[in-house]
């Protein structure tokens, strides 16, 4: 039996703000327990599964070339915390990874990791977790905690089952693998040890805000936890760490544009954390602890001095106005410092110059501060960044270096005589040659001039005399940086003549501080056009058409995806919005849900201000739709998603349906999900390969009726 494009029922109701009315025909679909609800997301789902039967073949060809690319038993390398090497393992058929680790051997270098076997287990190796037993039983799993002890007794690890990103915390002594009674349900990310008895996390709010900061006392029931910190301002998230050095608690509250940092000594953790320097309403600081002469100071990265940040120094009980500490990084306008990290011997600063992540360092001298000195890499297009690097007193630095076209690489850099030691390099099963595909970027004049940064990645060998299927991905919120990386999935795309694109539009960060704040509240409208401007570049140069231009988008993107729907449906064939924001201006009038009053910084508070209502209702997606011809479009959402809710891509395309005059519009909703789609790397390769077959098909680089590449004459690769 055909199934016809599912009809959803109207029950209208009536929106009134500022003495403006709108009627919504599909509020209804927010009753997420309503027979009425589920039965029309499950028919759904069904047409759109009748709808891309003809996708299974390829859908199966694309999943069966990423897994063939991927060495599926593979661990990272290992990574010293204490007295111990860290690592993870993946094996062959399990959707999930293992935590291991191995004591550092006497007589070696405990700088120098360990090389793992492959094959067995190597000597003294104790697996702290199997994430596939923990998942046994479960649709959905994620981990949320995995932390040790500094003495590396206990582990506090946290798991989700279900999507909402809740979480359930157990503790394991790992000196004998047994669990402790202690169980801490219903909480947030993450958890931070105070030596071996305390160990602190965050709850969250009836919005599901994490507001509160909690101190566990290991052995105790969680019934007499203790609030250190409790936040009354509904625009401000709570964050709980400690110092690499291990001295200093450290517990920040931050909305979008402000931020407030307390502190206390790590070894008094029933004692009092006090405010470095209260918040001011536009002024964000974070703070690292630094030994210098031997006397200790913060170092703090900050916007007080200027949008795009500096970063300054003062004694641990000086305490200056921010815009007087001593100056170690100053503000500029062409870059955007983006924080540091303190050791010992060292400072790394992370920053962003000309659209790419940069990182400097700076060797400490016995007394005093020394000179930043740039890391240099050889190509255009690169993402650098310290990652991990947890001992305070560590010689070297864990180097992560990737490009479009380069593998993700680890280094261990010396930082002593500038030394880079290729620990790792993400291995392509297969074969795979960089030179056969390149990446570069062009620059695109806006409506109002200003140049707009394009990332460009193809085969070397494509033919571009005529029109090419091409994929172009934007995001532009949150001041979040779409920086250059390598993805196996990507070339099933490329290898079938497809160029991916990636314009980094105004709302993200990628130019700086003021490439976010043009992009945001009242200047939103420039991520949209921007994009646009974008499509109509690549269109003009002949690079693609729009019968052969598919956009995607996801989360904040996927607000994107929507307004160019509705803005520019002609210059695209195809649309993929994921998990897509696309009824902003219904949630944000909503103080009750999960991040609304914490997203006003970003998007304006349409509640109380009629200029932000009157301006978000004239972009907002779904309330934009209008009777024209759309290009094809497919949603992709999560029942359990608490962050972009799955009523706002069901009403889209509801409305898409009952309105467009053309265009087919499919829903296709993860029934055991979250934000992040489905759990288990086999699932999501799939869910991938899906994807990208439907953005294959649309932008006509394939011919699903025969399987055969239209991609001139580029190698379709089984």
């Amino acid at each position: 039996m055909t199934l016809m494009p599912p009809t959803a029922p109207r029950h209208p109701v009536t929106r009134e703000f500022h003495g403006r009315t709108f009627t919504d025909d599909y509020e209804w679909m927010r009753d997420k327990e309503s027979p009425e609800t589920l039965a029309h997301l499950e028919a759904e789902n069904a047409y759109t599964k009748q709808q891309t039967a003809d996708l299974e073949d390829l859908t199966e060809e694309v999943y069966s070339e990423i897994r063939s690319r991927i060495k599926e038993t593979d661990m990272s390398v290992p990574q010293r915390a204490g007295d111990w090497w860290y690592y993870g393992r993946t094996i062959e058929g399990k959707d999930y990874g293992l935590s291991c680790r191995i004591p550092v051997s006497e007589g070696q270098d405990p700088w120098v990791a360990p090389v793992i076997p492959e094959e067995g287990r190597p000597e003294g190796e104790q697996i702290l977790l199997d994430l596939n037993e923990l998942a046994e039983g479960h649709e959905f799993f994620s981990l949320g905690a995995s932390s040790v002890t500094t003495s590396g007794r206990f582990l506090a690890y946290s798991v989700d089952t279900t999507g909402d990103e809740r979480f359930t915390l157990r503790i394991k002594d790992l000196q004998t693998g047994e669990l402790l009674p202690d169980v801490l349900e219903g909480i947030y990310y993450g958890a931070t040890w105070a030596g071996e008895e305390h160990l602190f996390y965050q709850r969250v709010d009836a919005a599901w805000r994490p507001d509160s900061v909690w101190r566990h006392r290991i052995g105790t029931d969680p019934a007499e936890d203790v609030c250190v910190y409790r936040e009354d301002d509904e625009q401000f998230f709570t964050g709980v760490g400690t110092t690499r050095c291990e001295k200093w608690l450290v517990i920040e509250a931050a909305s979008k544009i402000t931020s407030e940092t307390r502190v206390l000594e790590l070894d008094d953790p029933e004692g009092e954390f006090r405010v470095l320097w209260p918040r001011q309403k536009g002024i964000e600081y974070a703070v690292d602890h630094a030994v210098i002469g031997g006397q200790s100071r913060w170092i703090v990265t900050h916007n007080a001095s200027g949008a795009n940040f500096e970063v300054g120094e003062c004694g641990i009980d000086e305490l200056p106005h921010l815009r007087d500490l001593n100056v170690l990084i100053p503000h500029r306008d062409d870059w955007r410092i983006e924080g540091v990290d303190t050791f010992r011997d060292f400072i790394v600063a992370a920053y962003r110059r000309g659209a790419i992540g940069r990182l400097s360092i700076m060797v400490l001298p016995e007394t005093g501060y020394g000179h930043f000195s740039e890391m240099e890499f050889d190509e255009e297009l690169y993402t650098a960044g310290s990652l991990g690097n947890p001992e305070w007193d560590a010689p070297v630095i864990r180097i992560s270096y990737g490009s479009f076209t380069t593998p993700a690489r680890l280094y261990d850099y010396r930082v002593a005589t500038g030394e880079f030691t290729l620990l790792k390099e993400q291995e392509v099963r297969g074969g795979y040659n960089p030179e056969d595909y390149t990446a570069y970027r062009l620059w695109v004049p806006a409506e109002d001039g200003a140049e707009i940064p394009v990332s460009i990645v193809h085969r070397a060998d494509l033919d571009r005399s005529q029109p090419c299927p091409t994929l172009l991905y934007a995001y532009g919120s949150y001041e979040s940086s779409i920086d250059p990386g390598f993805s196996v999935s990507r070339l099933s795309l490329m290898d079938r003549g497809m160029i991916f694109a990636v314009a980094h539009v105004r709302g993200g960060g990628e130019m700086g501080r003021g490439w976010y704040d043009n992009g945001k509240q009242l200047s939103k409208k420039n991520t949209f056009t921007d994009y646009i401007a974008v499509a109509d570049a690549l269109i003009a140069k002949g690079l693609t058409a729009p019968d052969r231009l598919v956009a995607e988008g996801g989360s904040a993107g996927g607000m994107l995806m929507g307004a160019i729907a509705n803005m520019a449906p002609d210059r695209f064939a195809g649309i993929q919005a994921v998990v897509p924001f696309v009824d902003p201006l219904t949630s944000m009038l909503k103080p009750e849900l999960p991040l609304t009053v914490t997203e006003w910084d970003e998007w304006g508070n349409p509640y109380s201000d009629a200029e932000v209502y009157d301006y978000m209702a004239s972009y907002a997606p779904y309330e934009n739709v209008e009777a024209k011809d759309y290009p094809d479009i497919i949603a992709i959402t999560s029942l359990h998603d608490t962050r972009v809710l799955y009523v706002e891509p069901a009403k889209w395309i509801a409305k898409l349906r009952a309105t467009a005059t053309g265009g087919e519009f499919l829903l296709k909703t993860e029934m055991s999900a979250g934000h992040g789609g489905v759990s288990g790397r086999y699932a999501r390769w799939r869910q991938t390969a899906f994807e990208y077959a439907w953005t294959l098909r649309t932008s006509g680089a394939v011919s699903v009726a025969d399987g055969d590449s239209a991609g001139q004459g580029q190698p379709d690769v089984r």
